[in-house]
Formats: structure tokens, C-alpha cells, sequence
């Protein structure tokens, strides 16, 4: 059912690489690290851990051992906190190892975060609502753009900007989405829908009937859409002028670099923008002029 560009980012050893580690000049510790000294990352975006994955973990490092080492940071008191490899983490204590191979290194909050961030995103098991959470948390944690947020995961602004949109969703959806019983486009379908009731009552039925993206699409804009006159007979729209839609949506999206949304009409299309804040409708306008003048 998912749709996605799932392994986005770069991975550990990508990030401890002397060109791509911020603070690079501290060089890393590696060492053994008794496992009961450290405690995982407050702000990490992960919450959901597989349990028979850890099982099956647990047993490959009770039979191999930890191969690549978690990253940590010293914190008062002789502890660690956990940055990167929380999984690795949660294993070995299902193991009963006593220790575990750790790179330690001091990073500053925003480092620790960003660090954290895009070792989860480089992950293929994680669902778009911790995705989400992981896009957001690098916009209101680290104050970056949506653009700088793109460029440090491997992902357009745009596909950053949907990804945010799905923390609009209610709770129940969000779950949903989660639990993988509905995709990353089953969400962003489920947005068109007027108000949030509506939004968990489609949810639910295309859980139920097996819907999928477009069908959700579908009923979520009929469900948006105003009543119609007692009399005024329904207008079907033509499958080519909805296939004509959907393919200027993408090539506007792809140009614009925005969120945008084609309707067919009884003659033409109707185009909307969405932004998600002053700034980008400015950058927006700023790119649009450019192109007026070029």
C-alpha cells in the first residue's frame, strides 16, 4: 500500500565521515559502553519498535555481536545519552549484553537532534507519521526551513511540506497511518476532506473497503464539495480531462517547487497553491517574478 521514496538521508557512517559530522574537529571515542548507563534520546521520533524484529536482533547479537556501534554523548553524572542506533540499543538489552561498542563524542542539543533526525530518516522501516514528527522537530527544534530540511534528508521541499501536512491529521487517522493500515497517500488524500470528522470517517471505511489512494482522493473532494442544487443535474468529469489533471498537478508541483492542487472545470482547470507560511508564499512570488522576467 506505501507509495513512498522510503531511505532517505545518510546513514552513520555517513554522518561520523570527517566531512559530514558537525563539530568534526572533536575527533570520536569509540569504546565499550555498559548498556545500563545509557538512556535513549527524550526528543527522538521514533516510538514504535517492531518487538519480533528486537527478538530476532536480540538473537543475531547474542550469536555475532554488536557490529556497528551506537553513537552517544556524555552527560553529567557518567551516563550517555543515546544520538543514533536506539534499536541496536533496545536489542542488546533483550540479549543480556553487558556492554556495547558506542562512539562516544559531545554534541550541542541542535547537533544531538539533527543527528538523531536523519539517522532515523535514513532508515527504510519508519512510517510517515514519524517522518512527520522528524520534519517538524527539524523546523520548530532547529528553526531550519523546509528546503534546509529537504536538503538534509534527500527530499524535495515539497515532499517535506506534505509530510508536515499529515501532523493536521486527527489522532485516530494518525494511528492509522502508523499501524501501516493506511499509506503516506491515504493521508495526504484524507486532508481534501472538509473538517476532521469527515477526515476519520473516511479513514475508517477505507480501512474497511480496502480503498485505495486515488478512491480515497475521490470521496474525500466529494465530501469538501458544496451541496448541489435540488435539480441541477451532476457533471461527471471525463477520465482524460482527470488524467489531464493529474498530470499538470505533478509538473506544477515539479516547477513551482509548491503544494499544488488541479481541479478539471466544464472549461479548463482550476489551480490551487497551498503554502505553509508567509515566508514560502514570498519565496513563492519571488520565484514566479523570476520567472516573469527571464
Amino acid at each position: 500500500m506505501a507509495e513512498r521514496n522510503r531511505g532517505m538521508g545518510r546513514g552513520l557512517a555517513a554522518i561520523l565521515s570527517p566531512t559530514g559530522t558537525p563539530g568534526a574537529d572533536l575527533p570520536p571515542d569509540l569504546r565499550r559502553v555498559p548498556v545500563e548507563l545509557i538512556t535513549p534520546n527524550p526528543r527522538q521520533p521514533r516510538r514504535a519498535f517492531d518487538e519480533d524484529s528486537l527478538v530476532a536482533l536480540a538473537d543475531s547479537l547474542r550469536a555475532r555481536g554488536v557490529l556497528q556501534p551506537v553513537l552517544v554523548r556524555p552527560v553529567p553524572g557518567g551516563s550517555y545519552e543515546l544520538i543514533a542506533g536506539e534499536r541496536r540499543w533496545r536489542a542488546a538489552q533483550l540479549a543480556g549484553l553487558e556492554t556495547i561498542p558506542a562512539v562516544v563524542q559531545p554534541h550541542e542539543d541542535a547537533e544531538t537532534l539533527e543527528l538523531a533526525l536523519i539517522e532515523n530518516m535514513a532508515r527504510e522501516d519508519l512510517n510517515p507519521v514519524e517522518e512527520a514528527r522528524a520534519c517538524a522537530l527539524l523546523v520548530d527544534e532547529l528553526g531550519l526551513t523546509r528546503e534546509d530540511v529537504g536538503r538534509r534528508v534527500g527530499r524535495s521541499r515539497v515532499a517535506v511540506s506534505n509530510l508536515m501536512r499529515l501532523l493536521d491529521l486527527p489522532d485516530e487517522v494518525l494511528d492509522l497511518l502508523t499501524e501501516g493500515r493506511l499509506s503516506e497517500g491515504h493521508g495526504r488524500a484524507l486532508l481534501t476532506a472538509p473538517d476532521h470528522a469527515d477526515r476519520r470517517r473516511l479513514a475508517r471505511t477505507a480501512v474497511q473497503e480496502g480503498w485505495t489512494v486515488r478512491e480515497t482522493e475521490a470521496r474525500a473532494r466529494a465530501a469538501a464539495a458544496p451541496p448541489e442544487a435540488p435539480h441541477s443535474p451532476k457533471r461527471t468529469v471525463h477520465p482524460d480531462q482527470q488524467a489531464a489533471a493529474e498530470r499538470l498537478q505533478d509538473a506544477l508541483a515539479r516547477a513551482l517547487g509548491a503544494d499544488v492542487r488541479i481541479a478539471p472545470r466544464r472549461e479548463g482547470f482550476t489551480v490551487t497553491l497551498a503554502v505553509g507560511s508567509l515566508d514560502e508564499a514570498e519565496a513563492l512570488a519571488e520565484r514566479l517574478g523570476a520567472l516573469e522576467r527571464g
